[in-house]
């Protein structure tokens, strides 16, 4: 194969060469466990600290606010999970919306089997949680709000700080899952109000298999993984430390480049946009047009198939998805796009493009013209496009 353009980093990132390279000698040469009271392996039990410092200062959060999971889904099993457990006494209830990461709805549907209740927002056609609904929803046994900060289908970003102002005024929760958002927009968690937040190293050009949870000091998360002292007694477990490090480092690089690196996403997911738009008839673009991450453009095309669109782009050296990759072999259309309001055989036609710092304008040009002939030829093989064509000319 020739050239790859690799337009699905919101499935995953390239790990960036200097994350690679500070990670290195964690596996080689400074491989003690940080538990263990030798100078050999102590040494790694600070700089655990100095990378939870890192991530605490790109949130505006403290350093022992931060503690490191395994990545995004758990964090946001230990979000919901542990203050349901801790605030039951206070209230069964919690809100969230039917756009969120199934790490979120799949443990809602667990803790409404254990005999919470969950209200499951709907959104508007552009995936943004309307606040009324939200307020209207709030009871008086309602323990946690989560919204997540951006989707990762359509790349809407919701009114978060809004939200936490609405869940503060009420003595309530907030969570957000912020694994598209982290590292793509500025967040502070004082600014928004954010009690709780989850994030995951391999968004953003660092590893897989890391991540953490951001608990605000004072909310009452007991312990997600039981055993060691680890993470100061809230997540057992011998810490990954090459993870650590090459989360910190990325985290660095993020922050660092976050203003020019956005900027240009920003134009080139624009100009694709406008080349989808204006080209390919019978295309909508989904998601919010300005509220939305910098590197997400998201559409979908009548009278056409997904999967085959996406098997078509892949001869051609070109990756890109249907939706989140945690749903990729499911034959169900994206649970995002049904809640914004498309019937199921136009969300069945659905691409999503997230670019990266390295795609260029050529790059871009390259994917519409293939798209475009691609769109063409399978909508040439539809017998609902043929009938739809056949209806308009006799309108003409």
């Amino acid at each position: 194969m020739g050239k790859v353009i690799y337009l699905d980093n919101a499935a995953t990132t390239k790990t960036a060469p200097e994350v690679v390279e500070a990670m290195l000698p964690y596996f080689t040469e400074k491989f003690g466990n940080p538990s263990s009271v030798y100078s050999f392996a102590s040494g790694n039990k600070d700089e655990i600290t100095r990378q939870r410092e890192v991530i605490a200062d790109a949130l505006g959060a403290k350093s022992n606010e931060i503690y490191f999971t395994a990545g995004g889904s758990e964090s946001d099993n230990w979000a919901l999970k542990a203050a349901a457990e801790a605030y039951a006494g206070k209230g069964n209830h919690i809100i969230t919306t039917k756009i969120e990461h199934h790490a979120i709805l799949h443990t809602g549907e667990y803790l409404e089997s254990r005999g919470f209740e969950v209200t499951y927002l709907d959104v508007d056609e552009d995936g943004v949680v309307k606040l009324e609904d939200l307020k209207a929803a709030i009871r008086p046994t309602t323990i946690l709000i989560s919204v997540m900060f951006a989707n990762n289908e359509i790349g809407t970003i919701q009114p978060i700080k809004e939200i936490g102002e609405i869940a503060r005024e009420h003595g309530i929760l907030f969570h957000t899952d912020a694994v598209q958002a982290f590292g793509q927009v500025p967040i502070n968690v004082d600014e928004y109000h954010i009690d709780m937040l989850s994030a995951s190293g391999h968004k953003l050009n660092g590893p897989k298999g890391i991540g953490f949870l951001y608990i605000r000091k004072g909310v009452k998360i007991r312990s997600f993984v039981h055993g060691g002292a680890q993470e100061r007694k809230r997540r057992a477990g011998t810490e990954n430390v090459p993870g650590i490090v090459g989360l910190g480092t990325a985290t660095a690089r993020a922050i660092r480049t976050m203003e020019e690196r956005t900027a240009k996403e920003i134009q080139l997911r624009d100009y694709l946009i406008d080349r989808v738009m204006n080209e390919i008839p019978y295309t909508k673009l989904n998601g919010h047009r300005e509220k939305r991450l910098p590197n997400n453009a998201n559409f979908s095309f009548r009278f056409i198939e997904g999967e085959s669109m996406l098997i078509m782009l892949d001869m051609k050296g070109i990756c890109g998805s249907s939706g989140s990759a945690c749903t990729s072999g499911s034959l169900d259309p994206s649970h995002v796009l049904l809640a914004i309001g498309l019937p199921h055989e136009i969300a069945h036609g659905s691409l999503r493009l997230t670019l990266n710092e390295e795609i260029t304008k050529e790059d871009i040009d390259y994917v519409v013209d293939n798209l475009k002939k691609i769109v063409a030829d399978l909508r040439a093989m539809s017998p609902l496009y043929e009938d739809f064509e056949k209806k308009n000319r006799k309108l003409i």
